[in-house]
Formats: C-alpha cells, structure tokens, sequence
C-alpha cells in the first residue's frame, strides 16, 4: 500500500483571503501533510441574527461531508465565531460533524481553548479587527471558559474581507500598549481572526516583549497537526506551539 501526507480538511469563510495562503506559508516545504479546503458564506462580521446565521449546523454539515469525500483526517471549521457565540456552540459542532462524518473535528475557538488549557494560561490580551460590542461578547465568552482577557484592542471593522486588508505592521503598536499596560501583565497575547494577518509578527512580539503570543491561523493549524499525530510547528510562528 502507497502512503500519503496527512490530509487536512479546512472549513473557511468565503470572504477570507488570509488563512490559506498563511497557512501554507507557515507549513513551507513541510511535505509530510497537505491542506484542503471548502468555504461557507461569511461576509459581515455582527452581533445580529443574519450575521450568526451564516455559522448554521446545516452549513457546516454540507462543508465537512464535501471534504469527507477527499479523505482527510481531521476536520476544522477555520473560524472564530465560536469565540462570541459561545464556545459550547462548537462542541455541539464538532460533535455532529464528527458523527456524521467519522472524521476528528475542532474549531479556531477550541484550538485556543485547548492551547490555553495545555500552557497554562489564563489570562490574555486580545487584538482583534472586530467592533467593541463583538469583543465584549468575546470577553463574556471567555469568561465563562474560565480565561480573563485583562486587555482588548480593536479596530472597528465588520466587513469580514477587510481584515485581511489590514497590514500586519497595523498591529504592532495596540499589541504594545496592551503588553505595556502595568496593571494588565496577560500571560499571552493573541491576534483573533482567521482572516487577520497576525502571524507575521508573532515572532517579533515575542522578541521585543517575552509574552507568548498565539494567532488563529497558526493555532488552528497546530491543533490540527497535533490531532493527526504530525510535528508542530517552526517557533517563528509562536514558541508554545512549536
């Protein structure tokens, strides 16, 4: 019998334009997995029922059994609604993609819960391209997770393919204030949106500041190497999840 990569099944939102190409980017020449991909319609970013309705079970369903028939093995919906909408709405997620699929699932949501979990962190601070009221909800999300976001930045944006717009030097100065604020000392940062281009400067963040510092593409990347039982990733896109 041939042998083959490990195959990654990725959900992704249709107006993102980051996550691809950053995935691949970070993978490099890595030949010992590959990365497929099917989208659902995401265009607005929102507290309202027409925004939260584009994350619909039946939506999702239909996206992971197209990418059943490429055989992958191990399924992720590469998005961070889960993080406002409430992390328990993933879980039933996975929980029926899963059963209806027989392939391992996760989400961006539960990737950083399951990274929080393993390095011991509790508390963060949050840069996102989202408005204040979805970070709130955020907050409140996280909360019930038992994590303390003791600092936010955002940068007031709704239209999902915008944030890709945003160069990743835009975030270094709101990543700073948040590590430089004395009474917030957050045990990592991290950059929330899978269509936000953080990782790029997650390895100078680390340099200048010494705080872990966790971006959604690279940490829904890693959990799902880490389900597939392949290596982690190079430290530049994050020394914890290396």
């Amino acid at each position: 019998m041939s042998t083959r990569p490990i195959r990654i099944g990725m959900i992704v939102p249709s107006s993102n334009t980051c996550l691809e190409p950053q995935t691949y980017r970070i993978l490099g020449d890595r030949t010992d997995v590959t990365v497929h991909s099917t989208r659902i319609g995401v265009t607005r970013i929102a507290l309202d029922s027409g925004s939260n309705q584009q994350f619909d079970f039946r939506t999702m369903l239909d996206a992971a059994e197209l990418l059943k028939t490429a055989e992958v093995d191990v399924l992720a919906w590469n998005g961070t609604a889960g993080s406002w909408l409430g992390a328990d709405h993933d879980r039933e997620m996975v929980r029926q993609i899963t059963a209806a699929t027989g392939i391992p699932a996760t989400t961006s949501t539960l990737a950083y819960l399951d990274a929080f979990a393993a390095f011991g962190i509790s508390r963060i601070g949050l840069v996102t391209p989202y408005t204040q009221d979805v970070n709130d909800a955020v907050i409140t999300s996280y909360r019930r997770e038992g994590i303390s976001i003791v600092g936010e930045r955002h940068l007031g944006l709704s239209v999902n393919e915008s944030f890709a717009r945003v160069d990743p030097a835009e975030l270094l100065a709101p990543s700073k204030e948040l590590l430089s604020d004395a009474g917030a000392q957050p045990q990592a940062l991290i950059y929330l949106c899978t269509n936000l281009y953080g990782a790029p400067v997650v390895a100078q963040m680390e340099s200048d500041h010494g705080v872990p510092v966790l971006d959604s593409v690279a940490v829904t990347l890693w959990k799902c190497l880490s389900m597939a039982g392949a290596a982690g990733l190079d430290p530049q896109w994050g020394r914890l999840l290396s």
